[in-house]
């Protein structure tokens, strides 16, 4: 493919397709996260920094 950078796929419509958007998540999600990956909330807070719904201090 030229350019190397372009992108390709398959892509198939119907009737029922639903999009759905990810917004900012909240303390409880970031806590839940956290425990499922076995991490501190501080550490999990700031890989998620950008998409948090709060302000982690």
């Amino acid at each position: 493919m030229f350019p190397t950078a372009a992108v390709s796929g398959s892509y198939f419509a119907h009737p029922k397709s639903r999009y759905f958007g990810v917004t900012n998540i909240g303390r409880d999600q970031v806590e839940d996260y956290a425990k499922r990956k076995g991490m501190s909330i501080e550490e999990t807070e700031r890989w998620l920094m950008p998409v948090l719904d709060y302000d982690p201090e």
